[in-house]
């Protein structure tokens, strides 16, 4: 369809086109976009052969978001800064090494799977930053005026070269969602599990496809139904496949988490793989993940409500799997409702890996970052539930976790066992 949007374009048969499609191996930027500057607002150029846009990309003033991933860039053309209303920028897998000028406008940043080796100091003029993807690249650091950046909610630094985090990141009061593994500081465990032939494996339909790979269901002969995760093996916007097959192996079975069987063994591509539990279809997730208008926070189906029952067990199931996580330095990185399946009475289990990270011992500073997440997720739930007799307790719960000082947050030992306590008494 991609041609025949560039024909429509080229022909003039586009004028008050809110949002443009263009991936055609597109060497240079068509100059009929610029014909709709009135109107455009979401200009995708991704999968294409671009390395530079024209000067006169400002004229587009209603261009609110800017997709250029896939394509052949070796900088992030200066002309973007001087873009002021735009609020997410994308230029994924290129090959950009330099970074030199970004609108303070941005909300949302990706660059994942670059060769950036330093980002500029003017990115903390981006106050309004919530999410910001830079798994895959070349950093050893980041600017101290990024310290400014207060709103920065999820932070992506996995697969670079990282010998520590700065003291302020850990300290911003909005930070939830943290990715850093495949870096120097965060050493990851050995690591292994039962080997399950893929030759006794009998497959069925495609259950889900995510970033770092590809789930089916499968028949064992020993197992019985189970669900089989083969990696891609490529750069995600959380970081390296494997990474996440080393954090779901350490981190154990749990009654909240999914357990996994066993490594795949003999792939006929060599493919690495992980066999689990599978769930029922009862289990469904909690939320969708979220969109381009709420940046960082989940998506629920419209009239989702919760019994307070319902509400007490999610929690009390999150909370525990989070400190089992945390008992052995693994900070889940994505805790987020839409990586939570729960059925219809709070049964839940956490997944999704792919943002997993561990982390130096004895810092209790990643816990609390998890903390916020998990207070995120209570208040959502807590937004769609009933009312009742735990919910004071549990708005309380709530409000301490979403603390903006890191080190006021309860751990999730103490979370957990406040729950269970609550519980029980109701």
């Amino acid at each position: 369809m991609s041609a025949a949007t560039l024909a429509l374009l080229v022909a003039g048969k586009l004028a008050g086109a809110t949002r443009l499609d263009l991936s055609c191996e597109l060497a240079e930027f068509p100059p009929e976009i610029l014909d709709l500057a009135d109107s455009l607002e979401v200009l995708n150029l991704t999968g294409n052969r671009l390395s530079d846009l024209p000067d006169d990309l400002p004229r587009l003033k209603k261009l609110r978001i800017l997709f250029c991933s896939d394509n052949e860039f070796r900088h992030v053309p200066q002309v973007v800064g001087q873009c002021s209303g735009l609020s997410m920028v994308a230029f994924k897998s290129n090959r950009i090494e330099e970074v030199t000028a970004l609108p303070s406008s941005l909300r949302w940043l990706i660059l994942t799977d670059n060769r950036i080796g330093r980002l500029p100091p003017s990115i903390g003029k981006c106050l309004p930053l919530q999410k910001l993807m830079l798994a895959g690249n070349r950093l050893a650091a980041l600017p101290d005026e990024m310290a400014a950046c207060a709103n920065l909610e999820l932070v992506r630094l996995s697969a670079n070269r990282f010998e520590s985090l700065p003291d302020w990141l850990l300290e911003l009061p909005r930070l939830a969602w943290l990715a850093f593994a495949g870096n120097p500081l965060a050493a990851e465990p050995p690591v292994a599990a039962a080997a399950i032939d893929w030759a006794e494996l009998e497959f069925h339909e495609k259950l889900g496809e995510g970033a770092s790979g590809v789930i089916h269901r499968a028949v064992h002969a020993a197992h019985g139904p189970v669900a089989v995760k083969v990696f891609k093996g490529a750069m995600t916007s959380d970081g390296l496949p494997a990474s996440e097959r080393t954090a779901c192996l350490a981190a154990g079975n749990h009654p909240n988490l999914i357990p996994v069987l066993g490594e795949v063994a003999n792939h006929p591509a060599g493919t690495p793989g992980l066999v689990m539990d599978l769930l029922g279809p009862e289990f469904t997730p909690l939320a969708g993940p979220p969109d381009l208008a709420t940046c960082s926070r989940d998506v629920y189906p419209p009239g989702t409500r919760f019994a307070v029952p319902v509400v007490l067990r999610i929690a009390r199931g999150m909370a525990a799997a989070a400190a089992a996580l945390h008992g052995k330095g693994l900070l889940h990185g994505d805790f987020y409702a839409h990586n939570v399946l729960r059925n219809a009475d709070g049964d839940c289990r956490l997944g999704d890996f792919g943002a997993a990270s561990f982390y130096p011992p004895d810092d209790g500073r990643f816990e609390k970052l998890e903390v916020l997440a998990f207070g995120r997720l209570l208040e959502e739930l807590l937004l769609r539930g009933d009312r009742g007799e735990a919910t004071a307790a549990l708005d309380q719960l709530a409000a301490r976790c979403l603390r903006a000082e890191n080190r006021e947050r309860p751990p999730f030992e103490e979370i957990e066992a406040e729950l269970t306590s609550l519980s029980a008494r109701c």
